[in-house]
């Protein structure tokens, strides 16, 4: 049986080229996010080209929350194919079936639980089409919460659509995409490999080896929706502070994609931004998730990625409010 968590890029088996292969796979992963998938997949055939142009299919990893396959019928009828594991495998190996299964040149790794807005698929097309150079493109993002109320919007990278300069500098100082936003060639993740090492941050390390890579394109249109609620991997994993350490993990791994010259300032930076990103979290875990609990597991260990008198402060305010029992809706 394979290890759930790779140890390295799993491989990724290239296909032939051939005119039967359509030029988009649009795969959803899906865990247990029955709920939110009905709008996923609506959100993909509101703008899906025909059959031969766009493969979609969800790619369930034995969801025990309702009958998937039942659902993808109704929807799809038979525009959308499925495909279910024999048994839980993880994130990280669904992923894998994910793209062994995408017969399109470009693939879109859409989450059963995020959402992609009308516009997409031409926006990212024409782009692919004016850069053939490039490996990947993305677009601009908004979170939502489980009730589609808009959160926040990602970072602008540009101002205008165009190929990133200095892209994999820029990334290895912190994230500034959600997977919904980016499209990836097959070709690159035949010649890169899978999602590997980690369970949070395995998307920015991918990022990060594509954009060492290959040329990769931007557009500041935010085209897509990534979801932030209370069962998915990000929000179980800030309840034990396996975020921080699985992004240690990740830092450590970008490094190898850097100048030597760079590698030690980028990795101080990018543990900086991340322990001050994860002090913001923490608030907004402590008194919007009412679990300060949680909160004090992030604090502590965002001081032990990066020892400072910020993220002290962070830790003091945060066990202070615990010990006076501060419930106060204000951070």
């Amino acid at each position: 049986m394979l290890e759930r968590t790779p140890k390295l890029p799993p491989k990724i088996a290239p296909l032939v080229p051939g005119p039967d292969r359509p030029l988009w796979s649009v795969m959803i992963p899906s865990y247990n996010c029955i709920n939110y998938l009905r709008k996923t997949i609506s959100s993909v055939l509101l703008q899906a080209p025909d059959t031969k142009s766009m493969q979609i299919e969800v790619v369930d990893d034995f969801s025990n929350d309702g009958d998937v396959e039942a659902l993808v019928q109704e929807l799809g009828e038979g525009r959308v194919t499925f495909y279910k594991q024999p048994h839980n495998v993880g994130s990280l190996r669904n992923f894998e079936t994910c793209i062994n299964r995408a017969r399109g040149k470009f693939v879109h790794i859409l989450h059963g639980d995020d959402l992609v807005l009308p516009g997409f698929y031409q926006e990212v097309g024409e782009l692919f089409e004016k850069y053939p150079e490039a490996g990947a493109v993305f677009t601009g993002c908004s979170d939502i919460d489980e009730n589609d109320k808009w959160l926040w919007d990602s970072q602008k990278i540009l101002d205008e659509p165009g190929i990133i300069d200095n892209w994999v500098l820029r990334l290895a100082e912190g994230q500034l995409l959600q997977t919904p936003c980016i499209v990836v060639k097959r070709e690159v993740y035949e010649k890169l490999g899978g999602f590997f090492a980690v369970h949070y941050g395995e998307d920015w390390e991918m990022w990060t080896r594509i954009a060492a890579n290959y040329p990769v394109v931007y557009t500041p249109r935010k085209l897509a929706n990534y979801r932030v609620h209370s069962s998915n991997i990000t929000s179980n994993s800030l309840l034990t502070g396996q975020n921080i350490r699985d992004i240690a993990t990740v830092i450590d791994i970008i490094q190898n994609y850097l100048p030597l010259d760079k590698r030690e300032s980028l990795r101080r930076k990018a543990r900086m931004n991340y322990a001050i990103y994860v002090g913001i979290l923490s608030d907004r875990i402590y008194h919007t998730q009412n679990n300060p609990k949680a909160a004090f597991v992030q604090v502590t260990e965002a001081f032990k990625m990066y020892p400072s008198k910020r993220t002290l402060h962070r830790v003091i305010k945060i066990l202070v409010k615990r010990m006076i029992g501060y419930k106060n809706q204000t951070a």
